[in-house]
């Protein structure tokens, strides 16, 4: 089960299609194009073990490029398309990155990139640059080999997210992985079994999110194993969504909560025009759903939503189906990988229906890159791990998540980390003292709000907020923005210095209910 045994057995069976250019790529062509990629990122130095950075937008060339690390036993580390260059920059320097692959779109912050900390060491390559650029890889790629490599060695893709300062990880496996890259690990057999994703090749995926997420990478590589076809969107569109799943017949698919709370708000005609016959699993995590907001997309779809909740870190999956989830509204499911065990604050496991911290007895042990600090306090004394999340299981097995243990925020399916924010705007001269939180979101889930005490007691939140954004626009990736600012005379601290979120939370809340009546 890869895309290297698929190329020769059925070469002409697509393997990526663009939905929106319609471009294209067969399993014999996407298998020529890793092998060339595969031996240019050779010629650059990459060995085993080597990191090399992904910055690219969902083009037809990014997962070939994912194939290719596969095949040299080599780090993919995906990096966000929103983030700054000194966010950049950052990444490829804790990882350890030697090249940076991307494209003429993200050019020019490439050469940002590699005139900061770690550019003396970072080689850029460029994919569709125009020949005379020497970052361009196309006169490269013409130069090597489309056969098949003597030596192929599995790598692994190494996914940041943020640290406990607000500063993004790596997530590694602690033990390496399977070097013969023909062996699937344990996700393709899940999708094959408990997710349903037809194994006989006929798997049309469609996938509306972007590539350097974990998700929609790890599940298109994982449809390339099975020898489905992967439709990428280049962006998520609703209505072209829509279009995609009629047009290329797509049986299986995989979203966030924001992408339905779009597609609910298209209008009823629109909703109803397209085919959505072939449409059999529709999966579904990242962020909390809305319970209204399923239900909606139950009785729209049909009782094909398949929500699961896992993390980058892949120390656990739960997995439920809608008809159980009607009987149990809210819940993420029943553990499929892994063991759950809730927890109070010392540790000690609770009895089913109590609410704790959510750990996992992991069949695959993680580390944090360079952080041990944030390994060890994810780490209970048992060697079971958490992701941070609160909730309960109740007697049948389910999980329902009711809070997450630190205050990271959630948007668009997207975590944001308010200390990062917090950090940059106190470095500001008229901020005493900041806060970010999380308030809700009809359509991203929860947006971003800056709560913050002025040096000037008279300063006014419209005036102070221009001027902050200001501030951190070049320090801060724009999903991460506060949408609002709020000024207080006092924070509410405590006189050790903790700050008390739960009260401003709390407090907008609240306004949140006297507005709606």
């Amino acid at each position: 089960m890869h895309p290297i045994t698929h190329a020769k057995s059925r070469p002409d069976h697509p393997a990526v299609i663009m939905a929106g250019s319609g471009e294209r790529l067969s399993y014999a062509e996407m298998d020529a194009l890793a092998n060339r990629m595969a031996r240019l990122l050779r010629r650059l130095g990459l060995a085993p073990g080597d990191a090399f950075g992904l910055l690219m937008e969902n083009r037809l060339e990014y997962l070939p490029l994912a194939w290719a690390s596969q095949r040299i036993g080599t780090v993919l580390v995906p990096i966000s398309t929103h983030l700054t260059a000194s966010e950049v920059a950052y990444i490829l320097e804790d990882s350890g990155s030697r090249v940076l692959v991307t494209s003429a779109r993200f050019g020019d912050l490439a050469r940002d990139v590699c005139g900061m900390g770690a550019g003396e060491t970072v080689q850029a390559i460029v994919m569709d640059a125009a020949e005379e650029d020497p970052r361009a890889a196309g006169p490269m790629l013409a130069e090597q080999s489309a056969e098949p490599l003597p030596d192929p060695v599995a790598g692994y893709e190494m996914l940041y997210s943020s640290g406990t300062t607000g500063r993004p990880k790596g997530i590694r496996p602690v033990a390496p992985p399977d070097p013969d890259p023909l062996v699937a690990g344990p996700l393709v057999m899940l999708v094959a079994g408990g997710f349903g994703f037809p194994a006989d090749g006929s798997c049309v995926y469609l996938s509306p999110g972007p590539l350097y997420h974990a998700a929609p990478l790890r599940w298109a590589m994982t449809v390339h194993r099975l020898g489905g076809t992967v439709v990428v969107m280049e962006r998520f569109d609703a209505e072209g969504a829509l279009a995609a799943i009629e047009r290329h017949r797509v049986n299986s698919s995989q979203w966030v909560p924001t992408h339905f709370v779009r597609l609910l708000k298209l209008p009823e005609e629109v909703r109803h025009r397209y085919d959505l016959s072939s449409h059999a699993r529709a999966v579904h995590a990242a962020a909390p759903c809305p319970v209204e907001v399923k239900r909606e997309m139950i009785a729209w779809w049909g009782p094909i939503l398949l929500e699961y909740y896992a993390g980058s870190e892949g120390n656990g999956m739960t997995l439920i189906n809608s008809a159980d989830w009607l009987e149990h509204p809210g819940s993420v499911g029943r553990a499929i990988y892994g063991t759950l065990h809730i927890c109070d604050e010392q540790g000690a496991e609770l009895p089913a229906g109590e609410t704790g911290l959510v750990y996992w007895d992991a069949p695959q042990p993680f580390a944090y890159h360079n952080d041990a600090a944030k390994t060890a306090a994810v780490t209970h004394p048992q060697g079971w791990t958490t992701l941070g999340d609160i909730g309960r299981v109740d007697a049948d097995g389910f999980l329902t998540l009711t809070d997450r243990q630190s205050h990271m925020i959630i948007s668009g399916g997207v975590n944001i980390y308010p200390q990062e924010i917090e950090n940059h705007l106190v470095g500001h001269p008229a901020v005493v003292d900041a806060a970010v939180i999380g308030v809700p979101d009809p359509e991203m889930g929860e947006q971003v709000v800056a709560v913050v005490q002025p040096a000037d007691p008279g300063a006014r939140a419209e005036e102070l907020g221009r001027e902050l954004e200001k501030w951190l626009a070049p320090r801060l990736a724009r999903y991460k923005m506060p949408r609002r600012y709020e000024v207080r005379a006092q924070l509410p601290r405590e006189a050790n210095g903790k700050l008390y979120k739960h009260r401003l939370k709390a407090e907008f809340a609240a306004r949140a209910g006297g507005a709606g009546g």
